[in-house]
């Protein structure tokens, strides 16, 4: 099958070190990730989510550390080689990345089109159940553009189903999305998830869907592992940050409100209107 599964884990991270010039963006993390669990990567913005993600799919290399996927040292391999195993790992991107000037179907027959062989007839098939999976049956011709955001999201998980991955990775999978959409977006991820038995990796620092979709949270901080564990494990830690994370407190170093206003006005004493003192009666 091309990927063999020798043990429980589908990815495996030990010690991996990333810098940016002189900046150490992930310093020392490791973990596990089983098969078939969703694995969501918590944080802050600017503590090394983004930068962990791009890793473990290979779009850069670290500058110390290994990488395993499915036992195979990923980190080690020559770029011919990282493209057999990403041809079993699914990308959702934040934004969806889909080709505006292509339809639907193209855009999720792309994939298929290039990296296998299959007779066009086949790929029409195989992208025409991909898109039902995801509720998009019947939208084929439609264009990106011609889409709501939510829509775009499902689209793009087609997409990255498209080659039947065994491993797919969702960046921000909720964001920009309305409450109701988010949790819809959430639920196929579980789906995806359950129906297919597929390990899924998620960075996100939307809480509820955390709470949806999550089977073990990672939560990074500074660029290290601040603390693992389920759901469950991580709301009753005495960590302060983590309990500030789950709470969503602010900072209590964070500028007071009024040394804010008065920097924002050159020093003048004017201050913002307040909920019930609407500026220009509005």
């Amino acid at each position: 099958m091309g990927m063999e599964q020798e043990n429980e884990y589908a990815i495996e991270v030990e010690d991996l070190v990333v810098r940016y010039g002189d900046q150490t963006v992930l310093d020392g993390v490791s973990f596990q990730i089983r098969r078939g669990e969703t694995f969501v990567i918590l944080g802050g913005s600017g503590h090394g989510k983004s930068t962990l993600l791009r890793n473990l799919v290979g779009l850069m290399r670290p500058f110390a550390g290994r990488i395993r996927i499915n036992g195979q040292d990923f980190t080690a391999m020559s770029d011919a080689g990282r493209m057999e195993v990403r041809k079993k790992i699914g990308m959702c991107f934040q934004g969806s990345a889909l080709f505006n000037s292509m339809s639907l179907a193209d855009n999720v027959a792309l994939p298929l089109r290039e990296h296998t062989k299959l007779k066009e007839s086949t790929i029409d098939i195989m992208t025409r159940i991909k898109l039902e999976l995801v509720g998009l049956g019947g939208y084929e011709d439609y264009l990106p553009a011609e889409l709501s955001g939510g829509m775009r999201k499902r689209a793009g998980l087609a997409r990255a189903m498209a080659m039947d991955p065994e491993i797919i990775f969702y960046d921000e999978p909720s964001a920009g999305l309305d409450p109701i959409v988010a949790a819809g977006i959430d639920m196929l991820i579980r789906k995806m998830q359950s129906t297919f038995n597929l390990t899924s990796v998620v960075v996100t620092h939307e809480m509820a869907s955390v709470k949806l979709i999550a089977d073990r949270v990672c939560m990074l901080r500074h660029g290290r592992i601040l603390a693992m564990g389920t759901l469950d494990e991580l709301a009753a830690s005495d960590n302060p940050f983590v309990r500030q994370f789950f709470e969503r407190r602010p900072d209590e170093d964070q500028e007071d409100r009024d040394d804010y206003l008065r920097a924002l006005t050159g020093g003048s004493e004017r201050t913002a209107p307040g909920p019930q003192e609407p500026e220009d009666g509005r």
